[in-house]
Formats: C-alpha cells, sequence, structure tokens
C-alpha cells in the first residue's frame, strides 16, 4: 500500500499509520479508499487482531478531507443521466469504505493529533473511539457547505445521530470546526488527552473492552434531542428550514439539500440515510452555485496560494524586518500579522505615546488568539516580541520592507515615503496601503519608483484574508515578486492588479455603494434597498456598508476625484446626498453613531434614520417580487459590469485574480463565485443584454465594455467556451 502502513503489535492492536507520499497532508484519493477499504478486509479476517488504531503519519494532522482535483471533473463532466449517476456510484465508494470501518466486527478508534476536516472527520466518525489531541492544531469540521457542496462521506447522517440535529447545525450548515474541548463538550470527542499521547489512549480504550458497534446500529438506539417527529424534532426543522432561509435567502443549494438530507435520513436506518445522503451530494455538486464555488474558493484560492500572481523567473526573496508606518487599526494589524510570521517588526508613528497604543493593539489581538486556544502562550509573546514600537524612522534601516499606512492624503503619504527611503537600502521595497490612490502618481515621491508598489491591506486584518498588490508604470517584476512573496509569508491571499483609481477591489466595491445612493435618490425606500442588498448574497446592504466604510471619507474620494479630474468628472445626483448627508447634518456613518442609521451609544441595535425622508422622499415604500428582482440585478450586475470594464483596462489581467478578490475584499456574493464566474453562469451574452436594458433605464454606467461585447459575438467566457447550460443570477 502507499498511503497506509499496518503495524500490530503483541497485544494483537493493529496501527493503521496514514501518510500519503509526497504530500504535507493526508486526503482521500480513490487510491487511498481502495487501500483502506483491504486493510479492513485484512483486520477483519485476522483472528488474531483485538483492535484497531487509525493514526496520521504527517505533523500537521491527520486528514484535510477529499481530493477535490481528483473529484472536480467528475463534477462537471456530462450533463445527461449517466454522468449524474457515475457522480453518485463515486460518493457511495466512501460510504461503502467508511460503513466498512464501522461493521468490520473490530473495535475501531482513531487518534487525531490535528485537524481532520471533510471527509477526514467522517473517516473519524465512522470510527468508534475518537481521541483528540490538546494542541492548537487541533480542529475537526465539516467545511464543505464553504465551497457549495454538502458533505457525502456519511457526515449529514452521524454527525446528528451523535450529537443531535441541532447542535450538528452549525459544522453542517455553517462549515464551524471545533477544538478539542470544544469536541469533547459537545461529545463529538470521547477523550481528551496531550499531543503525541493519542495512540496510547487508543489502545487502552480497546485493553479495556472497546465496543465495536456504532451507537446507531443498536437496537435500543435513540437520536438525541428526539426523532423528527417529535415536539422537539419538529421545532429543530421548522426553526432550522427558516433560519437558512434567512441567512442564504436560497442562494445556496448545499445549504438547503444538508437539511433535507438530515430530515430525510434521521427518518430511516443508517444505511437507507447514506444512500439519501448520496443523492443529494451528487445532485448538488451539478448546480452551478458549486462548480463556480468550487472553482473560486477551491481551485483559485490555492493557485493563488501557491504564487501564482507571482512573475515567472523572478528570483524568490524572504522579508525577515519589515517596518510599518502609522500604528493605527491597519497598521497595528499588519504588525501583528507579520509578527506572526515570524518577522522583525518597526511599528511607528509620529509620537511614542501613538506607536504604543499601535503595539498594544497587537497584544490584544495575541491575547485572544492565545485564550481561544489557536495560538500557544508562548508563541503569543514570542510574536510580541518581534514588535518594536517607536517614532524613530532610524529603525527603519536594515529593512527588507516598508509599509506605509498613513492617512488616504497624498501629501502625508509623500512624507512617509521621503522619510522611509533615507535610511533604506537600494533594493529594499516601499509598499503604500492605499485604497484609492493611483500607485503611479504615490511613486512620485520616491526616488526610487521601480521598488514602490501598492499593498491594500483589508479591516481588520487579522480577519480579512486578501492582499492587493498594485503595481504602478515603473514598478519592476522583482518588486512584484517581493510583494507576493510577503503576502504569502504572513499566510493571506495575494491578488496582482494594474494601477487605476481605485483599483480593482476599491473601484468594483463602490459601485455597490453608489448604485444603492442611486436608488436612494430615486425614491426607494432604505428598508428596501437594504433588505435586497443582503438579499443578493452581500454581506450586507449599500446604505449601513455606506454607514461603515464612513460617509465623509465616501465623500472626501469624491472630493479628490474632482480635484484631479477636474473638467473630465460627471457629477452624480449621489453627489449632493452624501454631501447633505457629511457636511449639513454631520452624519459620518458609524463612526459617530450617525449615518443612514442611528447606532445607539448603549451598543443596542442600529435603526434607520427617520430624517432620510427630509433629504429623499421615499415614493416606492412596497417591493413586488419582479421590483426585487429588479434591484436585485441591478445592484450585482452593476458590480459584475464594473470588473469587467477592470478586466477590458488591463487593470485586472487573470479571472482567477478578479473572482477571488471579489469574495475576500468587499464579500461579493459568494454564491456567485464572483463577477467573472457571474457573467459566465448567466451567459455573457444574456448578461451583455440585460446590462444593455439596464443602460436604456438608467445610463451608460451599465454599459457592457468592447471586449465583453466581443466575447458574447464569439460564444466566449473568461473561463473558456460558454457553458451548455446557465445559471440563474
Amino acid at each position: 500500500m502507499d498511503n497506509f502502513k499496518l503495524e500490530t503489535d503483541a497485544d494483537g492492536i493493529a496501527v493503521i499509520t496514514f501518510d500519503a507520499p509526497g504530500k504535507s497532508m493526508n486526503t482521500l484519493t480513490a487510491k487511498a479508499l481502495g487501500e483502506i477499504e483491504t486493510v479492513i478486509g485484512q483486520v477483519k479476517g485476522n483472528a488474531a487482531i483485538s483492535g484497531v488504531v487509525f493514526a496520521s503519519g504527517k505533523p500537521s494532522g491527520f486528514c484535510a478531507g477529499a481530493d477535490l482535483d481528483e473529484m472536480i471533473a467528475s463534477f462537471t463532466t456530462g450533463d445527461d443521466e449517466a454522468a449524474l449517476k457515475a457522480l453518485y456510484d463515486r460518493v457511495s465508494a466512501f460510504n461503502r469504505v467508511f460503513r466498512g470501518i464501522e461493521t468490520c466486527g473490530k473495535p475501531v478508534a482513531v487518534a487525531l493529533e490535528g485537524l481532520a476536516l471533510g471527509g477526514g472527520f467522517e473517516l473519524a466518525l465512522a470510527c468508534h473511539y475518537r481521541v483528540a489531541a490538546d494542541n492548537p492544531k487541533f480542529q475537526v469540521g465539516l467545511p464543505e457547505s464553504k465551497v457549495g457542496l454538502i458533505p457525502g462521506g456519511g457526515g449529514t447522517q452521524r454527525l446528528p445521530r451523535l450529537i443531535g440535529a441541532m447542535a450538528a447545525a452549525p459544522l453542517l450548515l455553517e462549515g464551524k470546526t471545533l477544538r478539542a474541548q470544544e469536541a469533547l463538550s459537545l461529545k463529538v470527542v470521547h477523550e481528551v488527552v496531550s499531543p503525541g499521547e493519542g495512540i496510547k489512549a487508543c489502545k487502552a480504550w480497546i485493553k479495556g473492552g472497546g465496543e465495536a458497534v456504532a451507537p446507531w446500529d443498536k437496537k435500543d438506539f435513540k437520536i438525541p434531542g428526539g426523532p423528527v417527529y417529535s415536539a422537539q424534532g419538529i421545532q429543530v426543522f421548522i426553526m432550522g428550514n427558516a433560519m437558512v432561509r434567512k441567512s442564504t435567502y436560497c442562494n445556496y443549494p448545499a445549504q438547503l439539500n444538508i437539511m433535507k438530507a438530515v430530515y430525510e435520513g434521521l427518518q430511516v436506518d443508517i444505511d437507507a440515510a447514506l444512500r439519501i445522503e448520496s443523492r443529494y451530494f451528487a445532485n448538488t455538486c451539478r448546480t452551478p452555485q458549486a462548480t463556480a464555488m468550487i472553482r473560486t474558493l477551491f481551485q483559485s484560492m490555492q493557485a493563488l496560494g501557491k504564487g501564482a500572481a507571482r512573475p515567472k523567473g523572478a528570483a524568490t526573496t524572504n522579508v525577515k524586518k519589515a517596518a510599518v508606518i502609522g500604528a493605527g487599526m491597519m497598521g497595528g494589524g499588519i504588525a501583528h500579522a507579520q509578527a506572526l510570521a515570524g518577522i522583525e517588526t518597526v511599528l511607528l508613528d509620529q509620537t511614542q505615546e501613538a506607536a504604543d497604543k499601535g503595539k498594544a493593539h497587537v497584544a490584544d489581538l495575541l491575547t485572544k488568539a492565545a485564550s481561544r486556544g489557536r495560538l500557544a502562550p508562548d508563541n503569543a509573546q514570542a510574536a510580541l516580541a518581534l514588535v518594536t514600537a517607536s517614532s524613530d524612522y532610524g529603525l527603519i534601516k536594515g529593512s527588507d520592507l516598508v509599509i506605509e499606512a498613513v492617512f488616504e492624503n497624498r501629501e502625508v503619504k509623500a512624507t512617509a515615503t521621503k522619510r522611509a527611503e533615507a535610511e533604506l537600502s537600494a533594493d529594499a521595497v516601499f509598499g503604500s496601503n492605499t485604497s484609492t490612490l493611483p500607485i503611479t502618481g504615490l511613486a512620485e515621491a520616491s526616488k526610487r519608483p521601480e521598488n514602490f508598489i501598492g499593498i491594500h491591506f483589508f479591516s481588520p486584518v487579522d480577519r480579512m484574508g486578501l492582499v492587493e498588490i498594485i503595481k504602478g508604470a515603473k514598478t519592476r517584476d522583482q518588486t512584484i515578486a517581493m510583494a507576493v512573496d510577503y503576502v504569502l509569508k504572513i499566510k493571506k491571499t495575494p491578488i496582482v492588479v494594474n494601477d487605476s483609481r481605485g483599483f480593482y477591489t476599491s473601484r468594483c466595491f463602490s459601485t455597490y455603494l453608489s448604485e444603492g445612493l442611486e436608488m436612494l435618490a430615486e425614491g426607494i425606500a432604505p428598508a428596501i434597498i437594504d433588505n435586497v442588498g443582503r438579499a443578493t448574497g452581500m454581506p450586507r446592504g449599500p446604505l449601513e456598508m455606506a454607514d461603515d466604510v464612513a460617509l465623509d471619507l465616501v465623500q472626501k474620494i469624491t472630493v479628490q476625484a474632482k480635484a484631479d479630474l477636474g473638467e473630465a468628472y460627471q457629477d452624480r445626483p449621489t453627489d449632493a446626498l452624501i454631501e447633505t448627508m457629511v457636511v449639513t447634518r454631520g452624519r459620518l456613518g458609524r463612526k459617530n453613531g450617525k449615518g443612514f442609521y442611528d447606532y445607539p451609544e448603549s451598543g443596542g441595535e442600529k435603526s434607520l434614520w427617520p430624517g432620510v425622508g427630509g433629504i429623499v422622499q421615499a415614493i416606492v415604500t412596497e417591493a413586488e417580487p419582479d421590483l426585487v428582482e429588479h434591484l436585485r440585478t441591478r445592484l450585482l450586475y452593476r458590480q459584475a459590469v464594473e470588473a469587467a470594464r477592470c478586466f477590458d483596462e488591463g487593470v485586472v489581467t487573470d479571472p482567477r485574480d478578479a473572482d477571488v478578490g471579489a469574495i475576500l475584499g468587499w464579500g461579493f456574493a459568494p454564491w456567485s463565485g464572483g463577477p467573472m464566474s457571474l457573467i459566465d453562469g448567466v451567459g455573457v451574452a444574456a448578461f451583455v443584454a440585460t446590462c444593455d436594458t439596464l443602460a436604456k433605464q438608467y445610463g451608460d454606467r451599465f454599459d457592457p465594455p468592447a471586449g465583453l461585447r466581443a466575447m458574447a459575438a464569439k460564444g466566449q467566457g473568461y473561463y473558456g467556451p460558454a457553458p451548455s447550460k446557465t445559471a440563474v443570477a
């Protein structure tokens, strides 16, 4: 066997070690599944073997799940019933193998020293006893719903039978993962031991008379929380369905199919239940949402995480020391990310007090991570020790990289650039964390524009996984390579774009806010606008998101754009609206508790500001389904057509950058796979036709670019030829 090693000790306990060759993490390939079936067959037929322990030969963990790369082709090959049947047969193999583990007649335990996700966790659930190692690396969960799939190896059936449907719901529907103590409290694992003691604990359980029967195979088995048709069970599914629809707006087939699989499966025996799950898995795989989400959130994310955006041939770099200028929330967040990655960090601000405040923010983030079991206390202290807070620019000397995170003002940034470059070596890189100001213009303050680049972080840095790298007119490839290497080192996902006002992410994101403001200026009630915004799959409505960004920032960006573009700038009705909100009414957004919403000082629920009606009278106060669909299309297509323009203009050159950047950067409807996937999914020709209709109604902001029209005429999409089936946005 290639993936497993079988060793039997003097007590007749067989230890099956999972150690896939040439991989840093174990995954369940078709070959690995076949080997599990073979080795369990050997164990079952050997009377000398008293029990089995599954373990991992990888320090990173037990198993990351099914090998999606191997399975993806079967998700999209063919549109007929034969293709669907082939997919069903493929996933049924998982359940056949895992069912073989729990019915082999020997007690089977598993030692989980690190992570066990997806199919890896499902394999563990098929074992009779689970032991967890109490270390920060440990996590178990079923993240399939995050990429548009449902668990296909028994997860929707064993987990609810183990802990009840209500307790299982967050793991199944949200992809929530559990740490060791959480897993123990939920009874997902039976025992928590010190790292390295897992196999020993498993053997002790077997020698102590471990039972070789799964709970659901016993005659007296009762579902925790009661069966489906009980008072509690009915409430779980009534409330569960309502909550799924409230949170997903039915944009995600996976969540609905998970609910169906659990509901139907809990009413039959485990073998019939596994067949039900396999059918729902196969059907979910065939949805456009699954295709788009797997491509963007798995394939493209993996590629970018391995440096796909890196210029070919550029030398590999390793940032060991980096300075951050500006110790606010953003600068402190960047310093925190660097310190976690082992980078010596100098955190600078105008005063020592301000710099110390930034380091205190780093300390707070590290303390929280340690208290939640995500970081060992010693590692937290070591990371904090790497951060030096100061007002002395001389400490920049020896830095490989400087990240400027000061106020969004050209003059302030220019001063920071000049002071930093006075201390830098000739090959060091200067990165500006700007969200809107063109990099080529900012680089004019630099003596070495070829070493100047945009490195745009998103707030809050500790939770946002994207970094947008912006190439200026004179930025050289080696500078881009260093920026990509740096972003990968701090464990974030880099996309590389070319210079433009607002670059890619800010430029496209702003269209979501502006379209919402356009609707408000037209007289559509604010509640309708934001409710429809959330229904598109965006994290929040455009008006509440404008409050979060800060209305005065929106106004300042407009003022700066007017100054830069002069007569070329075209006034919009929304400019006067924002001017009134900020200048006349002093409503700056969430930051001062007053925007389109009122924010109670006590921290209670926000509510729409009644005074909006005094600025713009609401004409449309009721929304019929046709209007909701129309507004939904406007909000989504306005962002997507701007992304298409960015592609047409060469701001973004890879659809993977565009889609990943949209979802990670501003939360563009994840169910769509991103704006380029949305366009491909509805069909480029259909998208162009709808945009033309919208342009006639609302103006040229919906006008498709020439390149998109050419793609429509040729039957092409961003990811290749137009598919034979189209999705419905």
